[in-house]
């Protein structure tokens, strides 16, 4: 007897509609294994997980016929907390904020946008960072003068100055020329209109080289030649450490 193609088993591709399957769903999302259902998964409909398992499947299947999804595997469980229960998580808060955006779960979103740990980080720590000039720029700049730096060497410098204010960065300027002369490179941040002042530049800084993998520390920029101010107002040494 031949099988009809609404029951054949599932592949390695499903070519069906989602509606021809069972509304009990296997899936396994970055070799973690979940069994829901087809109403949860689509609980939101605009969402981009919903949009998965509508009408013509968008999935590809593992060997097992389980429907595959190409992300980390251990935060899915939170999503699938949520959409069965409207549970919000109270850990990996990052982490889940990551998938919730990539799978578009608005309210989730929202939500966890509220959470003290993205509010901190979006609205208050981002907001703040937007307003200093280049700083993403500049942070990449320091991680190339690093390595370039690095070779044969424990550990590689580079000077930062940190300018919160326009008056700050006339005043600095001559102490830039001078390093300038001596052929050092310095990256600078600021000036910024905004109430954090430069320990809190340089807190973000640290935070977010650190976030690329890279260990760093620093420390007030003891100036060779003496400059017209204290060197430590506004320049600081930031030392990367590789072995």
């Amino acid at each position: 007897m031949s099988i009809s193609s609404e029951h054949k088993p599932l592949g390695k591709q499903v070519t069906g509609s989602l509606h021809t399957l069972s509304p009990i769903v296997e899936l396994n999302v970055g070799g973690e294994m979940y069994t829901t259902t087809l109403s949860t998964l689509k609980k939101h409909p605009g969402s981009k997980l919903a949009e998965m398992f509508t009408g013509q499947p968008k999935l590809r299947t593992d060997s097992e016929g389980r429907f595959f999804i190409d992300r980390p595997g251990t935060y899915f469980k939170y999503i699938l907390e949520y959409l069965r229960s409207n549970q919000v998580p109270t850990q990996c808060i990052q982490d889940v904020y990551k998938e919730a955006l990539f799978y578009d779960i608005e309210p989730l979103i929202k939500q966890l946008e509220d959470s003290p740990q993205i509010f901190g980080e979006l609205v208050a720590r981002r907001q703040f960072l937007a307003r200093v000039p280049n700083y993403s720029e500049n942070i990449e700049l320091m991680i190339r003068i690093a390595r370039a730096e690095a070779v044969a060497s424990r550990q590689s410098g580079v000077i930062v100055c940190v300018v919160r204010t326009e008056e700050d960065a006339a005043r600095c300027q001559d102490a830039l020329n001078s390093l300038d002369m001596d052929k050092k490179s310095v990256v600078k941040f600021g000036p910024w209109k905004a109430v954090p002042s430069i320990s809190d530049l340089l807190d973000c800084i640290q935070m977010d080289v650190e976030a690329k993998g890279y260990k760093i520390s620093f420390q007030p920029h003891v100036a060779e030649k003496g400059f017209r101010f204290k060197s430590h107002d506004f320049f600081y040494k930031f030392l990367f450490t590789w072995w």
